[in-house]
Parts: C-alpha cells; sequence; structure tokens
C-alpha cells in the first residue's frame, strides 16, 4: 500500500462536495494537496481549512475547460511539489433535460467540461504519474453504467468517461500507473444546482451517498502499490429498486 504521506495529489473540482472532501481526506493522510477549480476564492478558503493537517497545498485556480490553464495546472503542481503522483479528475457539470429541450449552450457545457477537461488533465499529466507509478481516479457516476432518460447527454459523457479511463488503464498500465473510476449515484453536494435545488437539498443527511463516501473510495484506489482496483460502485442500498 501507498504511504499517501509522500504522495502529491491534485483535485480538480475542489471547491466543494465531493472534491473538497477528498482534498480533506488524503490532507488527513499527511499527502501534498494541490486544489484546483474555478472559484479561487472558495479555494483559498479551503486550502486555510487545510493547515489543520499542517500539510503543503496549492491553490491553483483552472477552468478544465481552457486547455492551457489545464496545462498551467499541472506544471504549477509539479513546480511547487516536484511530482504529481495522485490525479483525481473530479471536475464535472450535469443538466437534467432530455435531448429536444437541451439548449446547444448547455450541450457544449456538459461536453466540454465533463469530456475534454478530463481530456486535457489525463494528456498533462500522464508523463508525470508514469513517472511517479501513480495513480489516475476519474469520478464516474451511476448514470455512466444505466440508461439514464431524463439525461442521456450528461449520462453520455459519464459512459464516454469510463471508456476512456479503462482504455487509458490499458495504455499505460504496464508503465506501472493504476486508472480507477469510482461510480457515485447521488450525492449531497451542490450538483444540480444549475437546473433549480442542488442535491444538498434535496436530500436530508443519511437518504442518500455522503461526499466523505466517495472521497474515501478514492482514497482507497489510491493507496493500491501494484494492483489497480478498476472500478468502485457507491450506491445507496435501495438504488437498484428504481431500476
Amino acid at each position: 500500500m501507498h504511504d499517501l504521506s509522500t504522495r502529491t495529489v491534485l483535485v480538480t473540482g475542489a471547491s466543494s462536495g465531493i472534491g473538497e472532501a477528498t482534498a480533506h481526506a488524503f490532507a488527513r493522510e499527511g499527502a501534498s494537496v494541490a486544489l484546483a477549480a474555478r472559484r479561487a476564492g472558495r479555494l483559498e478558503e479551503i486550502a486555510a481549512d487545510l493547515a489543520a493537517y499542517d500539510v503543503e497545498t496549492l491553490v491553483v485556480p483552472t477552468d478544465v475547460r481552457d486547455e492551457s490553464q489545464v496545462a498551467t495546472m499541472i506544471d504549477r503542481t509539479v513546480d511547487a511539489f516536484g511530482t504529481l503522483d495522485v490525479l483525481v479528475n473530479n471536475a464535472g457539470l450535469g443538466r437534467g433535460s432530455d435531448v429536444e429541450s437541451l439548449s446547444t449552450d448547455q450541450y457544449r457545457q456538459m461536453m466540454d467540461t465533463n469530456v475534454d477537461g478530463c481530456f486535457f488533465a489525463t494528456r498533462a499529466a500522464l508523463p508525470h504519474l508514469r513517472d511517479a507509478d501513480g495513480t489516475l481516479v476519474f469520478v464516474g457516476s451511476f448514470a455512466g453504467q444505466y440508461p439514464r432518460g431524463f439525461n442521456p447527454v450528461y449520462a453520455a459523457s459519464k459512459w464516454w468517461l469510463r471508456g476512456f479511463a479503462h482504455s487509458v488503464a490499458a495504455q499505460v498500465g504496464e508503465l506501472g500507473v493504476g486508472v480507477t473510476v469510482v461510480n457515485p449515484s447521488e450525492v449531497r453536494t451542490e450538483f444540480g444546482s444549475e437546473d433549480g435545488d442542488p442535491f444538498e437539498e434535496r436530500f436530508d443527511a443519511g437518504e442518500v451517498t455522503e461526499p466523505e463516501e466517495v472521497a474515501d473510495a478514492i482514497l482507497f484506489a489510491a493507496r493500491q502499490d501494484g494492483s489497480t482496483v478498476q472500478e468502485l460502485d457507491i450506491y445507496r442500498r435501495d438504488k437498484f429498486s428504481e431500476i
């Protein structure tokens, strides 16, 4: 098992929800943590909170849809810590809509974030992860495994993510890089706020998955040394009654 206190971790979408919980989880283990998202002020607040763990942190304001910003994000992380051991591709966007009602702007927002952003970050990080025998974690979704009539484009973006992740694993596994996809169902976060009430307001505590549970799964994947947890599914226990 990897000693996470010696690892450098970069978390995208770190300004709230799963990303914020993941940053805290790694910091508790003593890892150096780079925080990336668009909201610089919020990242600074989280970095201040992580100081309680006496770890090194770096705030890297980044829009993962912008290729040049993503390249800078990776470069700044490696420059600051000398290595990149774990990349958590967590940044994502969901818009609930049927195909006919989804605007082109909404479509582009999702695809640019969930597909392009994931590709840009993975491409820029892979040389460093190879050097470090590192770990690449993708935050997928239940929607990336089962048909979703009410948000098919979001679901398709997560199906793409899973296919991309497993294919990257086939490319870099023999080079020492572990690749894991973590698939939660509903998580009590800001997710869904673009189209109404966020999940953290729609669901009561204990009703669906909490961000910390997903963070624990990501931590488990990052600890593996020499083997890979290919995929972890985190569903509330009554989830399959809906299918």
